[in-house]
């Protein structure tokens, strides 16, 4: 899995240098400071024995919940958005910490929760309740595309605890009916415009839809082969915004073209058919629901900032996982691959526990 991950790494680094304008600085050189700080805690986490994991699942999900709380009464403002907290050593968004913890909290739930309670009101509400607090309180910041993410990955997690299928249609059906309230009175006039912009970008094409509308320019104008290395007219020339961090696949798509964008969608299959070995190579119930929220989680980051740039979903502020210019989603995804390395340890070093255990 390294091989295929230093792949990813490097060639983001190499399309941020082509971001900055053919240097080094600000974007590539933190890319790979970031990811080598990043790969220390990743290799520390894999170390970390089960019980200890176990232990520290309940009291890590109260702590990042105090931390969003403590977002929306401390939290720096940011963009019309308040999402982080000042440490004085480094600034955290605690929502990111969110995503990895809510699916080994939601893990431990179910492999502590006997098999025949899985049908039982506490196996739904429970989780449930575990899960809208952070989800209540990332809106407030507001941020939808991480309160989707937390909610996605804990919901994957319920699903495959073996929950009936009957209960996620049910749940759907109320989503679908719910959509146009919460789209007028929950939204934000802003993520309103996002939603709409999506089906008609060339309504409001220099406006709320100039973002998708110039990525989609600088994917389609790389055609097969890309315009070469660092000859990227759209984000050279500033006419795609974010090029470094949201819209870094289109960057790089103008650049690398179609086999560009085929390589990297390679290496991310590699890297998540790996995790999901992981999840099925283990016989224990906490560890194969905490491998499978893991790639979940990666899964959810890839699919939608790349449905993003290609207009068919909201810009939502979703980075593309080891390629964007960002620490709060290389933390978030390193923790995700440190993870999946300690349930591998856990794997060889015992590998037949009882679904229980």
């Amino acid at each position: 899995m390294l091989i295929p991950l230093f792949l990813l790494v490097g060639f983001g680094a190499a399309v941020l240098y082509s971001a900055a304008g053919g240097k080094v600085d600000p974007f590539a050189s933190s890319h790979l400071i970031r990811f080598c700080v990043f790969l220390l805690m990743a290799s520390i986490i894999a170390s970390l024995p089960r019980q200890f994991v176990r232990f520290m699942t309940y009291p890590a999900y109260v702590i990042v919940l105090l931390l969003l709380i403590g977002v929306e009464i401390l939290g720096n403002v940011r963009g019309g958005s308040q999402r982080w907290l000042d440490l004085g050593f480094m600034v955290l968004q605690p929502s990111e910490l969110m995503k990895p913890v809510i699916v080994v909290t939601l893990a431990q739930f179910y492999a502590s929760l006997p098999v025949g309670m899985i049908l039982s009101w506490r196996a739904l509400l429970v989780p449930g309740v575990l899960i809208a607090l952070p989800v209540s309180l990332v809106l407030l910041q507001p941020d939808l595309g991480t309160s989707l993410a937390i909610a996605f990955g804990g919901a994957v997690v319920m699903l495959l605890a073996g929950l009936p299928m009957k209960w996620f249609i049910g749940g759907s059906l109320a989503a679908i009916a719910a959509a146009p309230l919460v789209f007028f009175f929950g939204l934000q006039d802003y993520q309103r415009r996002r939603v709409l912009t999506m089906f008609d970008p060339e309504a409001d094409a220099l406006g709320a839809g100039y973002h998708i509308n110039q990525s989609k320019i600088a994917i389609g104008s790389g055609g097969i082969f890309g315009k070469g290395f660092n000859n990227g007219s759209q984000s050279h020339l500033q006419y795609l915004p974010e090029p470094q961090t949201d819209f870094v696949f289109a960057t790089m798509a103008e650049e690398w073209g179609l086999l560009g964008g085929l390589f990297v969608l390679a290496v991310f299959a590699v890297i998540l058919s790996w995790g999901l070995r992981v999840a099925r190579a283990s016989h224990d119930r906490f560890a194969s629901l905490l491998a499978a929220g893991m790639v979940a989680t990666i899964f959810f980051y890839v699919a939608v900032n790349l449905m993003m740039v290609m207009g068919m979903a909201p810009v939502v502020g979703i980075p593309l996982p080891f390629m964007s210019h960002g620490g709060s989603s290389m933390m978030t995804n390193m923790i995700c691959i440190g993870a999946l390395m300690m349930v591998n340890r856990w794997n060889r070093e015992a590998p037949r526990y009882g679904l229980a255990g």
